[in-house]
């Protein structure tokens, strides 16, 4: 049985997305973001790191 790649990121909201392209509040939606300050914790794979990417002046990034 394969094992599970149990890698995540911690992502948190610092900045609202209020003013931002609107392509840029669906992705911070989609990222499970919802307040300011709230954080949320990923997978890290290439899926969530291009979104990270996309949204990365809004969002902290967390290694965990």
């Amino acid at each position: 049985m394969p094992k599970k790649n149990t890698k995540t990121i911690k992502v948190t909201l610092v900045k609202s997305p209020i003013g931002a392209v609107p392509k840029n509040k669906k992705t911070v939606e989609a990222m499970g973001l919802r307040k300011l300050h709230q954080t949320v914790e990923l997978p890290d794979n290439d899926a969530v790191r291009g979104m990270i990417r996309h949204v990365n002046h809004l969002v902290e990034v967390e290694e965990a």
